[in-house]
């Protein structure tokens, strides 16, 4: 009577070093994507809050039928509406432009877009850029509209 004894089963030791080389290459690449992602997302995130305070500041101008101010501070990196006390804050990362009627620019660093109780505005343009990616918050002079226009980042 032969005795046959049956035959382990495992992984071999090769089979377990391309498992773990696979691994470490997977944990070593995904930081740097993510942080490519959250750079985006944090460029995106901005230009809304941008556009969020512009309609906010339209809509105010609208409805209590006086002129409404989003003033932004370049230097700081934060803007406001008039009528509001908070101050909305920007992340430092991110480089802004502010494209605005001559009359509202009070400095180098700090200008604004007014609003009527119409609607219309007097017009002008945010970009916030970083590195690659570039979100450009425009504002109609005519209707008020505020639109968010994805573009390349300029050298």
């Amino acid at each position: 009577m032969s005795r046959t004894q049956p035959r382990q089963r495992g992984f071999t030791l090769l089979e377990l070093l391309v498992v773990l080389v696979i691994a470490v290459l997977l944990v070593s690449l995904t930081p740097p994507l993510l942080s490519g992602l959250s750079g985006s997302t944090e460029l995106r995130g901005a230009a809304r809050q941008l556009a969020a305070g512009l309609r906010f500041a339209r809509n105010e101008a609208v409805t209590r039928q006086r002129e409404s101010v989003l003033t932004l501070d370049l230097a700081q990196h934060r803007f406001a509406v008039s009528g509001d006390p908070r101050q909305i804050a920007l992340p430092e990362s991110l480089a802004l432009r502010l494209y605005s009627a001559q009359s509202e620019l009070s400095s180098q660093t700090t200008g604004s877009i007014r609003f009527f109780p119409d609607g219309s505005s007097t017009g002008g343009a945010i970009t916030v850029s970083g590195p690659k990616l570039a979100y450009r918050v425009n504002v109609d002079w005519l209707t008020g509209a505020v639109a968010i226009v994805e573009q390349d980042a300029r050298p």
